[in-house]
């Protein structure tokens, strides 16, 4: 107990974890947007549009998440010098990178959002949007009044899998700096290696802190909203 209390101590694993939180919920809002609008995309009518959506789904689900979080430091940072927090702020590094990072995770699980909404507008029976054609709804009025909503409902389980993966994926941002719990168990190893059993223990631990009530509470979230057929 006495080396728990002392790493709690030394090290701010609750502030590391905060930050895991944050970069939890901006690239679960970033990856829910970019991905409805990819889902539109490869359920289109126009041909240009499901080839771009199909495109995006395809590359994004075969590049590693590394390569994308460093692709938005070293490539939009660095090279195309495109900042996102004030230059002039004192902590302007700190708030780049986890800006960057949330970029770079909203970009990649935007890929698997698109998916699992593209599976939950399968279960839309076509007859529902044959019939908003037949009043005259357009393709775009009759998906989001029609369709989306119910594909919103059908596609929580996969949704679900997709933010708690995005909850642990958060760890890869760690690479670009962003003082979350990997970062932070990366530096109480490099100076408490004898500690090294009781970092993980505490490590593991937060992460089914966060995530199995989370995952708890989308099952059961999932079930409420379920589309009887």
């Amino acid at each position: 107990m006495a080396d728990l209390i002392d790493l709690f101590s030394r090290y701010d694993v609750l502030g590391a974890f905060f930050m895991t939180i944050k970069l939890t919920i901006g690239g679960a809002i970033g990856s829910l947007i970019i991905g409805t609008v990819i889902a539109i995309f490869r359920v289109s009518p126009v041909p240009v549009l499901r080839a771009a959506g199909t495109t995006y789904v395809t590359m994004i689900r075969n590049t590693p998440l590394t390569l994308i979080v460093f692709f938005c430091l070293f490539g939009l940072a660095n090279t195309l010098q495109i900042q996102l927090a004030d230059p002039n702020s004192p902590t302007s590094l700190a708030d780049n990178a986890f800006r960057l990072g949330v970029v770079g995770l909203s970009v990649y699980h935007a890929a698997f959002v698109a998916e699992a909404l593209r599976s939950g507008i399968n279960t839309v029976p076509p007859g529902q949007a044959e019939a908003a054609r037949s009043i005259g709804l357009a393709f775009l009025p009759t998906l989001t009044s029609i369709v989306l909503p119910q594909a919103f409902r059908g596609a929580v389980a996969p949704l679900a899998n997709t933010l708690i993966a995005l909850t642990k994926n958060t760890t890869v941002v760690a690479t670009i700096g962003v003082a979350e719990a990997a970062y932070t168990m990366r530096a109480m190893i490099e100076f408490d290696s004898s500690q090294l059993y009781l970092i993980f223990l505490i490590m593991a631990a937060g992460f089914v802190i966060l995530t199995l009530p989370l995952g708890v509470l989308l099952t059961w979230l999932s079930r409420r909203l379920a589309v009887q057929r």
